[in-house]
This record gives structure tokens, sequence and C-alpha cells, in this order.
């Protein structure tokens, strides 16, 4: 009798610790903190950064600027985000902060926040907005990525009736005379991106504008250009008597990917390019002695997926050298240390992205962190202390620290944590398996939250895009795993050829051969799973993105294993894709040439070519300002699904483009996707 009140004791107190966890739903994603990239201050004291909310009811995104202190403790929130209060960055002295902010326009413009008096100022304004500000390192002033008209330039006034006068122009058809009219979601407009100047005057408790604003990079190019990473592209030198910038200068800019370096003096005059590469040149960064710049290059014209290299320029004798030449990764971010003799980087390597330090006169390359995904490096003035933002399966992203000897990270922020802790997540491992040709490749295997190993569940695969990209151990708010696992699945994420992390090789093996060897790796990898005892090999669905789509449109006319599938802004037709995309230099790439002059390619890897074959469920999602691979793609799949007699359902947003950004629209997104996977796989 005790025994049996004491297993009913047990079981009672037990009980709460499970209760108190719930398996996560769409609200519980929404409601996560999204976490910007550190700004450690010039004393080292406090860490700047940017935090994101979703406001559902109003649709929209909202950030204020945060600082925490450097040793912990608790954030301080410095600005009100009532809108987007974004991309904080310290002045010189550590007196200011430097932000853009939507809160009186309906542009971002730039702000000042003094650190001493708690208050923010605004700074002019730019018509068509700012952003990517930075400060020039003597305080005098700052530079910011700004939209310009050719025939306007700076003049507010001028942008400003230009700007009405389209608007209230009934007319609203464009003539067009060169390719790259529209790219990713909008439409090629009259302005391009320049840097410009924003001098400053400076006093305790004031700052303002001390004199009319100058363009930096005058002319018909973007400059910078347009960069999916998102980084600022250009850099002051330390004397803040240069700027570094990149521009693509070529007269097809739909067909080419050389951005190249050029430096500017601050005072006026004409800009000099400094790389000849036939890649791309971008990402530059001064070092702090001024003698270096380093940057990241890529060797072959029109390959957007080459190897990212890390190069160094020599402001003296205008010598450009690779570093680190047995380096196999690609370079992400670039931070310099202190003493500039080295740099802090960060890369893929197989389901991390890590931070290394190159050593400049060796090339010797340290790992110093390498666990989960790292974005948005700062380096203290001592060179002792990294910050960054990681993010893993597990948890978006948060601030950590680590010491240069590497070691354990130090989390400065929990913005999540509470979160976190009364949500049952899934379990994340790898699995390793042998795919096309004997070749290692790896996947990520999320298990359902309180996981049973007596049950045999359902299996998704979800497969990434790119199709050079990779599935990292890092949160996503689009693609999430967890939300999935929630429902049930085990879910299964191969990383096969065209997966970067895996060395350029394994990179380059997809190019020319869309279907081949990647889909033997992703198929042996779903061999792999069905032989755990927990998945039911009965109960498969896949789905994917953009790349992914075009493996699920592939899949569809060559596999009948699938019970359900979802194909979102997936390629179908190869032909019609390349009339229709926008970076041509794309398709010539990875199908050698033009479907009229190299048709080879096009029609051998082409899905729509394999209607006869389709039988499976699909769910077909665009949107219609995908100019990457436009809706009429994901029309003609849902014609010829519709026309086979094949289950399906069409789910398009009028307002998104290749990414589903909107938070009522995201709603929408994952509910649809899981009501279709249920109704096969369940």
């Amino acid at each position: 009798m005790k025994a049996i009140r004491l297993l009913v004791i047990l079981a009672l107190t037990s009980f709460p610790l499970y209760a108190q966890k719930r398996v996560m739903a769409f609200n519980d994603l929404m409601a996560m903190r999204r976490v910007g990239a550190p700004q450690v201050s010039p004393d080292g004291r406090w860490v700047a950064y940017e935090l994101s909310t979703i406001d559902y009811a109003a649709n929209k995104r909202k950030s204020a600027i945060y600082l925490v202190p450097a040793s912990g403790g608790a954030p301080q929130k410095i600005t009100d985000g009532a809108k987007q209060d974004e991309s904080p960055v310290w002045s010189p002295d550590g007196k200011w902060i430097a932000y853009v902010s939507d809160r009186a326009t309906s542009t971002k413009q730039i702000y000042l926040y003094e650190v001493s008096g708690k208050r923010s100022v605004r700074l002019g304004n730019l018509e068509n907005g700012a952003a990517s500000v930075r400060w020039l390192p003597n305080g005098q002033g700052l530079v910011a990525v700004s939209d310009i008209l050719a025939d306007c330039g700076v003049a507010a006034d001028c942008t400003k009736e230009r700007n009405e006068k389209a608007s209230s122009n009934p007319v609203k058809a464009r003539v067009i005379d060169s390719l790259l009219y529209r790219h990713w979601n909008t439409w090629q407009a009259a302005t391009r991106s320049h840097i410009v100047l924003v001098p400053l005057r400076m006093s305790t408790g004031s700052a303002s504008t001390a004199g009319e604003v100058r363009d930096l990079t005058p002319g018909l190019f973007d400059a910078p250009p347009f960069s999916v990473g998102g980084g600022p592209n250009f850099d002051i030198s330390p004397d803040s008597g240069e700027l570094t910038y990149a521009s693509n200068t070529e007269k097809d800019a739909a067909l080419s990917t050389n951005s190249d370096l050029y430096v500017v003096s601050l005072t006026g005059g004409q800009a000099r390019k400094i790389t000849s590469r036939t890649g791309a040149d971008d990402g530059p960064v001064y070092s702090p002695d001024g003698k270096w710049i380093a940057f990241r290059s890529q060797s072959r014209a029109g390959y957007e997926s080459d190897l990212w290299e890390l190069t160094l320029f020599d402001r003296r004798s205008g010598a450009i050298a690779r570093v680190a030449r047995d380096f196999p990764g690609a370079v992400n971010d670039i931070a310099w240390a202190p003493d500039s003799m080295s740099v802090f980087i960060t890369s893929g390597e197989e389901q991390n992205v890590v931070i290394s330090e190159v050593q400049l006169t060796t090339g010797v390359v340290r790992k110093l962190y390498d666990s989960g995904s790292v974005s948005g490096l700062s380096v203290d003035r001592t060179g002792q202390r990294l910050y960054f933002a990681r993010a893993s399966l597990s948890a978006p992203a948060e601030i950590f620290s680590i010491g240069r000897s590497g070691g354990i990270a130090t989390a400065l922020t929990r913005e999540n944590e509470s979160q976190l802790a009364s949500l049952a997540l899934g379990e994340v491992s790898d699995v390793w398996y042998e795919g096309a040709g004997g070749t290692r490749v790896q996947a990520l295997l999320v298990k359902p939250p309180m996981f049973d190993a007596t049950k045999k569940y359902p299996a998704l695969v979800l497969i990434h895009g790119g199709p050079q990209g990779a599935w990292n151990d890092s949160w996503s708010f689009r693609w999430n795993a967890q939300m999935f696992a929630a429902q049930g699945y085990v879910v299964f994420m191969p990383n096969p050829r065209g997966s970067t992390g895996y060395g350029q090789k394994f990179v380059e093996e997809i190019s020319g051969d869309w279907a081949g060897k990647v889909y033997i790796d992703i198929m042996n990898g779903i061999d792999r799973l069905v032989t755990f005892p927990y998945v039911d090999g009965t109960r498969l669905g896949a789905a994917g993105g953009s790349y992914g789509g075009y493996m699920v449109n592939w899949i569809l006319g060559h596999s009948d294993r699938f019970k359900a599938l979802v194909s979102h802004a997936g390629v179908y037709n190869l032909d019609s894709f390349y009339g229709v995309t926008e970076e041509l230099w794309f398709p010539e790439w990875e199908f050698k040439g033009n479907p009229w002059d190299n048709s080879e390619l096009y029609e051998r890897w082409s899905p729509h070519r394999f209607v006869r074959n389709f039988k499976t469920p699909t769910l077909v999602v665009h949107g219609e300002l995908d100019y990457r691979v436009p809706v009429g793609e994901g029309m003609q799949l849902f014609t010829a699904l519709q026309r086979r007699g094949v289950p399906s359902r069409f789910l398009v947003f009028p307002d998104e483009g290749h990414w589903i950004g909107k938070p009522q629209n995201s709603k929408l997104w994952y509910s649809t996707v899981i009501d279709w996977l249920g109704r096969y796989l369940k």
C-alpha cells in the first residue's frame, strides 16, 4: 500500500512539470522577440542592439533600440519602438548612438540618441529615406545610404516634387530600355542607391547638421549595390578622409555579378576603382591602422555562389592578395582586431556558422566558436572580447560574447528565455549517410516534442532553397522546423549537393545537374530516415521553397513515395522561368547558357516535361510580387495538376514576394501548409 501511495505521489508531483509545457503554436512563434546584431560601445561597457516584435493586429513589425551592459545585466530600452527604430551605431566618443527610424515620416530618417541626456534628435530630412548609417571616425559627420534621383541629387524639395508628380499622375505605364527592370519584389525606379555625407555640428547636449548633405557616389549606378545579406558594402578610413564602397557598373546588370570596390575622397573628386576581378568584390573594411582594406572576393564572372575569399588591399602599394588560401569556407562577416594583425570572420561549417580568427602574416586560421549559427560580429577596443548574435534550431537569436581565446560563450540577452521555458520543443540531432557516388551527406533531424520512441510518427522532408544554400542549426520564422515538429512530424532536413558549409566542390556539384546527384542525395537520405524505428515510412511528406519548390516539382514527376507535397515559389518550366526572372546570370550559369542556344540542360531538368507522371496531392504557394521566380511558374504547375486530376490547391499572396513576411499572411501560410499535410499524413 505504501509503495502504491508513493507512486501516486510521484505521479502527482511530476505531472505539473509536463503540464507546464505546451507544444509551440503560431502565436508563440510570432511572440518571439527578434534580436539584431550587437554594437559594442567604444569604452567596452555597453552593447547596443535592435529588438523587433510583431504587432499582429497591425500586421507589422516594430523595433526599438536597447542597451545591455557588456558585463551582463538588465537591458534598457532607449527608443520608444512605436514604429521601426533600427541599426544602432555608436559615435567614436561613445556619447551618441545614430540610428534610423520612421517614427515621424513614411521613410526612415537619421536620429541621434544622446546617451547621457537619454533623448533622441532627428537630423534633417532625406526625402527618399536613409539606411546603413555610419559615423566618420573623427565624429564630425555621418554617411548613410539613400535613394537618389539623378536629376535631383540630394535636394529634398526637388525629390519631393518629383515623387508627388509621379504619385498623382493617373498614367502608371513604364517605358523600359534595358534588363533588370525589376528586382526581387520591386520594379526598378528612377532612383539609385547612393552614399551621402551628412556633416555634423556637435556640442554638449546638442547635435545638428552642419552644411549641405553631399552625394559621394553620384551616377546612374547603385553604389552600394543590392545585397541579399544586407551588409553595408562600404566603410570610412580611420582618418575620415576616404570612403570605399562596392558598385556594379556593368552595362548589362542582369547578366553580371561583377561588383568592384572603389575609393573616393570625402572632400570630393573622382572615384577610383581598386579591384579588377570579373567576379564580385564586396564587404570592404578598413584596418584600424589604415594600411589595409579587407574584403570578400569571388573569382568567376556570373557565378553568385562562387567561393567568397578573404582578400586584402594594400593602400600604399595597391597590391591585392588572398589571405588563408587553404581555408575552405566562404567568408561572411569580417571584423578587424584593434592591432590590425588579424581579422575575425564568420563562415559556414557543416550545420553551423562559426567564428574564426585569421592571422594576416601567416594565414593561420584558428576557430573560436562553433555552436549554432552566428552573425553580426563586433569587437571591443581591446580586441579581447567579441560580441555576436547566435541562434539555433532550438532558440531564436540572442546576443553572446566570447573571449579571444575561445571557450564558453556568455549570453548577454535572454529576450525569449521565459517563453521558451514554457514550450516543449523537439530534440535536434544530425544524421550522416551515403549520398550519390558514396559522398557523405548530412541532414538535421528534429523529433516531435514529448517524443515517445515506442510510437510511429509521420515524417516531413524539408528541402532548402538556393540551390546553393543550407539548413543550418539556426532559427527561422518562415520555415520553422519546430513548428512542424509540434504537429507530430519527424522533420528531416537534408543538406545535399549544392549545400554550403561542406566545401566548394560540394557546392558546385549541383550546377548543370539540378536533379541528378542532389536528387539521389535526398532520396538516399529518405532511405536512411525510414530505417529509424519511430518513423512511419508509409506517411511521408515533402515541402520546400524556391529551389526546394523546384525539387518538390521534380519529385512530383519522379517518385510516388510521398503522400503529400508543398511547392512554394518553385521553378516549374525552365524555359518560361528564364524569360521572366530578373537576375539572368543565375540561369545562364546554372544551365550553361540561354535556352535557345543551349537547350540541353533546360530540357533535361525541367519538371514540366514529366507532367504525365504527376499523382501526389500538392499544395502550390506563390507571391504575386515574386520577381525571382514569378507567379506564372506556380500557375502553370497548378493548371497541370488540376488538368491531371491530381488533388491540389493554390495559395496566392498578391502582396508578397519570394518570401511570405507579413504576420497575418504568415499565419495563413502556416495554417494552410499544416492543414494540407495533416489531411494526407495523419
